[in-house]
């Protein structure tokens, strides 16, 4: 009998170590301590760099003074006395600076020559004229106004250094016989672009 029970007692024994020295043997990593996690256990992946935001347009800034030339137009330069004309060479304002106010819209302020006068310093802006029917209508010269809804203007980039211009669903298109108006394009050909040439920083000190 006693012999019986040291047997038993060794073989407990055996047992007890061999399952504190081994555990589950085929879950192991040989030579890995006690609570390493096993190679299965991927590293999170850092997050892809996002790509650089695209440089805001420098002539769309409000920054800068520009001209502007209607792209297989005459080659004249836009110019701003009563209305909108191109070319007209009436002694109007020919130096605009679109300010911007959000959503693709800005106020096109318009300059006369930088040549000391005063007057050439105080601004006239871009207005839908509120007098014409549609379908087409004209832009004139009317004292700045942020808040006044026919003062916005949209002014779309297209990729290749050309823009277009435009108000609410209207785009500004040169139209035989008419001149620059505003009009639904409808079906219509593609649109009029416009190009802008920039004439330098901003610097103008209004009267008032």
């Amino acid at each position: 009998m006693i012999t019986v029970r040291w047997w038993a007692g060794a073989a407990m024994l055996a047992c007890v170590g061999t399952l504190l020295g081994c555990g589950d043997g085929d879950d192991r990593v040989p030579g890995a301590a006690a609570g390493t996690p096993t190679p299965s256990a991927a590293a999170p992946s850092s997050p892809a760099p996002s790509s650089p935001a695209a440089p805001a347009d420098p002539l769309l800034s409000g920054k800068r003074e520009i001209s502007m030339v209607r792209v297989r137009g005459s080659g004249s330069e836009l110019e701003l006395s009563g209305s909108l004309v191109e070319g007209g060479d009436t002694g109007g304002r020919v130096l605009f600076v679109p300010v911007p106010i959000g959503d693709d819209r800005y106020v096109i302020k318009a300059y006369g020559t930088a040549d000391g006068h005063p007057a050439n310093d105080d601004p006239s802006c871009w207005q839908v004229n509120g007098l014409d029917i549609e379908p087409e209508l004209t832009i004139q010269a009317s004292t700045c106004d942020a808040d006044d809804p026919i003062q916005r203007f949209t002014i779309i980039a297209q990729g290749d250094g050309t823009y277009v211009i435009g108000s609410e669903s209207r785009t500004l298109q040169h139209a035989p016989g008419n001149g620059l108006v505003l009009k639904e394009r409808g079906d219509a050909p593609p649109p009029t672009t416009f190009r802008f040439v920039d004439k330098g920083p901003f610097k103008r000190e209004p009267l008032n």
